[in-house]
């Protein structure tokens, strides 16, 4: 049993298709079905159920799956860390894209020192980014506290937990919306007034169209109008644009057509603007946090995971 049929069974494994997984393993459907024969043939006993359509993993394949991503994770853990900056590494972090979208330039920068690493980050929402580091496809997730939470019993002994900080949502208008100008010109001058809070109340927010995304840009669940923290149950909005592509969303708010309530790094982007609403007393607030497995981490996890917290 070696380590290269080991990488390849597991391939195939987490793969639709076997060409899928000769794509990914970048060999040919030939070469991958002659490395996992070798391997079935070693371990003395079929390790997939085979149909002309699939190849289905049988118990004993479930068995060596688990067994075999363990092995793997200590090779390449001893690997990296008997050559250090040299490694070769391929850092793949899976969360939902707005959080990768916040803390993908700082797990870039903690990288530098490995001038031999690529990242690799994977939109995912949180319960799917948890299986996928569950089944070794990740090195780390990054999720809110409430998935953590949400896995109770579930949630792995090897597994460390580190802290990122908090998300903040916020209602943001572009510089071109209506009720921007508005409180910009109430405020002096728009020049002063972009780099300033805006304030304004709720009768005057709630007059303006919202984009909003239909499902929660964390967890994925359909919320409908509560899906971005926004409690339109004490404060109900018109929703005029409803979209889960984030890109889509910044667009519509932008172009000053819609307000929205997003995390506040958007922030950081020059053509949003803050608005304060001064008689609302409730703020939404995550818990975000990198999740990775401790036991099977090489030097350079734990370095990241120090760089990030």
């Amino acid at each position: 049993m070696n380590l290269t049929d080991l990488r390849i069974f597991v391939s195939v494994a987490r793969s639709p298709s076997l060409a899928a997984a000769a794509l990914e393993t970048h060999l040919t459907p030939s070469a991958v079905s002659k490395a996992l024969k070798r391997l079935e043939e070693n371990v003395g006993m079929p390790l997939f159920d085979r149909s002309a359509k699939a190849l289905v993993l049988n118990q004993s394949g479930t068995f060596l799956l688990a067994r075999a991503q363990n092995l793997l994770a200590l090779a390449d853990q001893a690997k990296a860390d008997l050559l250090g900056g040299r490694a070769s590494i391929e850092c793949r972090i899976g969360g939902p894209a707005v959080l990768l979208w916040r803390h993908g330039r700082a797990v870039g920068e903690a990288l530098q020192d490995w001038s031999h690493a690529s990242l690799r980050m994977q939109a995912m929402f949180e319960d799917e980014a948890l299986a996928a580091l569950l089944r070794g496809d990740l090195n780390a997730a990054i999720v809110t506290q409430e998935a953590i939470e949400g896995r109770g019993e579930d949630l792995s002994e090897e597994w460390a937990i580190t802290p990122l900080g908090s998300v903040v949502q916020h209602l943001v208008g572009g510089k071109r919306h209506p009720l921007v100008e508005q409180l910009a010109a109430a405020a002096g001058s728009r020049r002063k007034a972009a780099g300033a809070l805006l304030q304004a109340t709720t009768e005057q927010v709630l007059a303006h169209d919202f984009a909003c995304p239909p499902r929660s840009m964390f967890c994925g669940v359909q919320r409908g109008a509560r899906s971005d923290g926004w409690r339109d149950d004490r404060l109900p909005r018109k929703i005029r644009y409803w979209t889960d592509d984030i890109h889509l969303l910044l667009g519509f708010v932008k172009s000053g057509a819609a307000l929205a309530y997003l995390p506040d790094f958007a922030l950081e982007d020059e053509e949003l603007v803050r608005i304060h609403v001064s008689d609302c007393a409730y703020q939404c607030v995550e818990q975000v946090a990198l999740v990775w497995n401790k036991a099977h981490a090489a030097g350079w996890l734990h370095q990241l995971a120090g760089a990030l917290a």
